[in-house]
Order: C-alpha cells, then structure tokens, then sequence
C-alpha cells in the first residue's frame, strides 16, 4: 500500500500541504477520497480466506446440526450463537495474523517449532478427518442434487470433475472468485425465514435471554453447535490461504476484516437455518437428522420454494466445503513436510499438493457413488479425529501467538489472550464432552 503521508492524490503544491507556522492543515477532500478507495480497493483485494474459511464451517454437517437444532428445541440455542461468533472471530483472527505475519501456514510453524513427531501425528488424524468428512460434502451434493431432480450418478462425478478443475487448473484468484460465488449462495438462507413468519419479537427475546435445561438432548445440541462451528480445518485454511495470497503484516487490518466479516455472516446463515426450522418443524415435532431431512419436512409445511431454498443452500454448501477440505489437507500435509504447495502451481511444480487434492476428492466420488454403502461410519468416525484434533490445534495456535521470536511485537494481547484462553478452554471441555458421551454411547446425536 502506498505511504498516504508522502503522495497527494489531490495534487496540492507541497506549500498548500501546512500552514506558514509549519502547522498542518486538514487533509484536502480530494485526498482523503482517494485514500478512502485505496483502501476499500485493497480490501477488495484481500478480500476472500477469512470468508471462505468461516462459511465453509457451514457444510451439509453444519446445515443438519442448525435444522436439528431448530426442530428440536425451537429458538431455546439462538443465544448460543452470539457467544460462538466471538470465539469463530477469536480463533480465526489468530491464524490469519500468524499467516500475515511469518509468512508460513500453520502445520509449517508446528513443524519448525514443535518437531515432525508432534506435526506427523497431526496430520495423520487430519487426513483421516478430512477424508471422512470430505466422503459427507459429497454425499451432501448427491442428496441436494436428487432433491432437485438430478441424479446422483450425473451431479457427483461432475461436480468433483468441476471442483478438481477449479484447484488444480485454475490459478489462486480464479480460485478463489469461485469460491466467493458459491459462499453467496448461502444468501438463499436469509429468505427462508420469511417464507416461515416467525414471530420475531419471541426470535429477539431468544437471542437476548440465555435459556438452559439439563436434558442429554440439550447439552448434546449446545456441544455438537459449537463443535461444527469451529473446526481444524477452517483455522488451518484460513492461515494457508493468507499465506498463498501474499498477505503481510501491512495488510492485515483488512484481513481482520475479512475475516470478522465472514465469521458474522456464517453465523447469521446459522441464524436464520435454526429460525426457520424452529418456526416450522419444531411446533410439528417433526425430527430432523440430516439437512435432507430438513429439505423434505419443509416442503409440506411451508412450500415447495422452501425445500428448493434449502436444496439449493445445501449444494452450494457442500460444493464450497467439497473443494476447501481437501484444498486445507493438501496445504497442511505439504506444510508439515516442506513440499511445493499453492493453488496456482500445476503438477510439475507441487505433485504431493495436487495429488493429494486429486486423490481425495475422487476416493470420495467413488465412495458416494457406490451402491448401498453405509457413509455414517465414515462420517462419525471423521467427526471423532475432529473431536480429538481441536484441542491439539488450539493449543499449537496459542502456544504460537503468543511466542515473541515467532510473532515479535504481534502476539496477542492482554485482553485478547484472555478472550482467546477462555475460548481454547471451553471448546477443548466441549470437545472432552463430547468424545466421551460418544464413546459411552450415553447421549443421541
């Protein structure tokens, strides 16, 4: 970004820029207009990891766990989401100012500070994970899909053909465009409420006024919320992603943006999922397990544009995530072992990050597409690596920030330490919780 201090985009005379007593006047119109749209253009330019990141979080998982919710316990868990955006926020600002500031992603820190045992172990369970939970994106693409109208065996191999496309051939601005398009087809969520006509006063209240009670079902639904909010993949994604698209320390004013920007609107597109379940399924008692199923129970009820809206929300949700949990291991893994990796290099300059990305999204084409094959296996078993790997990442990320040789005068502040300590504590109870009451097979999911 140019000095503002040295140039004058109003083009005064250096004599017009004080007065005669050396004293400076106020900046001149033409000057500040100018400064203005260098920086909304340099946050245009910016612009994209700390969105794509937050709104990937919102995959088919994510839609299922805000529909159950919704249907289950109606607005009782809005209030919740007000208290996981400031830890979204919390923890995504982290790795996009140790991205912007050491120019390295986040398994490439562990590794150089923490040694290749720790990092390979890491990167065992997230590519057990993301391969679970990869398998689920594309189930979720199959299932909008059919719902409306297409065939799983035409929309899954050409949609990851599409997806491999997007990475693999396309350069890191191309890429990214396309991932910003289809975070916007979250959009279609902010109307389903209305097609509901929810009371909103009651919808406020529940916001505003925490409500608790003791039952396995609540407290499963309060973990499982916060859990598919803030997951590895989206922190280890975000830091890659600054990375790759050359973000500095000078920047990261707008990467902060970015990234509070994206957190909001993910959480408002959970906002109004849970709004529109509670308000038409809920008072039906009409349970709801997966995002399907939300689809399919709404269209009785509310229409058949409302089942179109969440069709449609969920093939762009399960697109987006599709191509970033993949695009977030291959980083990772490459990171970890100092192998070539970016979005804009082909297969000659980094043949681990492309394959990687290549081989997970056709294993998960596959696996969708095979008849009768059980997928719940895979997809409790990748929520579980996840449960076990949360706790692992937030540390790493705070043990880092907080490292002077590693972030010099940027670690984190008092206050924003104590945000950041109190949100790592709480989401590693919940994920204690939650591996455990899953293990006991003591609670429903």
């Amino acid at each position: 970004m140019p000095d503002d201090s040295k140039t004058s985009a109003g083009g005064l005379p250096e004599g017009e820029k004080g007065t005669s007593a050396g004293q400076p006047v106020p900046e001149a119109p033409a000057r500040r207009l100018a400064a203005t749209r260098r920086d909304v253009l340099t946050y245009l330019a910016i612009l994209g990891p700390g969105i794509i990141a937050a709104v990937a979080g919102n995959d088919a998982g994510g839609i299922a766990v805000y529909s159950h919710a919704g249907a289950a316990f109606g607005y009782q868990l809005l209030w919740a989401l007000a208290i996981i955006t400031i830890s979204l926020i919390v923890v995504q600002l982290m790795s996009a100012r140790m991205g912007a500031v050491t120019g390295k992603g986040l398994a490439d820190l562990v590794r150089e500070e923490f040694g290749i045992r720790w990092t390979a172990l890491a990167m065992l369970a997230l590519l057990v994970a993301n391969g679970g939970t990869t398998i689920a994106e594309f189930a979720g693409i199959a299932a909008a899909a059919e719902l409306l109208g297409i065939s799983r065996y035409i929309a899954v191999p050409l949609m990851g053909l599409f997806i491999w496309l997007v990475v693999v051939r396309a350069s890191y601005r191309t890429a990214e465009r396309i991932f910003l398009t289809l975070s916007a087809v979250f959009a279609v969520y902010f109307i389903a409420p209305f097609l509901a006509h929810p009371d909103w006063n009651v919808v406020i209240r529940s916001t505003a006024v925490p409500s608790f009670n003791v039952s396995a079902g609540f407290l499963t639904a309060i973990i499982t919320l916060v859990g598919t909010t803030v997951t590895p993949y989206m922190q280890l994604f975000v830091q890659s992603a600054v990375v790759d698209k050359g973000v500095t320390i000078r920047d990261y004013r707008f990467a902060r943006l970015d990234v509070i920007f994206g957190s909001v609107f993910a959480i408002f597109v959970a906002f109004f999922i849970i709004v529109t379940t509670g308000t038409i399924l809920h008072p039906e008692g009409i349970a709801v397990e997966t995002a399907e199923d939300a689809a399919k129970a709404l269209a009785p009820l509310a229409g058949e544009y409302a089942t179109i809206l969440f069709a449609v929300g969920l093939f762009g949700a399960s697109m987006l995530a599709a191509s970033i949990l993949p695009l977030s291991t291959a980083y990772a893994t490459c990171e970890a072992f100092g192998w070539e990796r970016g979005v804009s290099k082909g297969f000659g300059e980094a043949p681990v990050f492309n394959g990687l990305y290549t081989g997970l999204i056709a294993l998960s084409v596959l696996v969708v597409l095979l008849p009768g094959l059980p997928l719940i296996g895979a997809i409790i078993l990748s929520q579980f690596i996840d449960g076990l790997l949360l706790p692992v990442v937030l540390v790493f990320m705070l043990k880092l920030s907080n490292n002077r040789e590693v972030m010099g005068d940027h670690v984190n502040g008092p206050w924003f330490n104590l945000i950041a300590w109190s949100t790592a504590v709480v989401l590693i109870a919940l994920s204690a919780v939650l591996l455990a009451t899953s293990l006991a097979g003591m609670l429903p999911i």
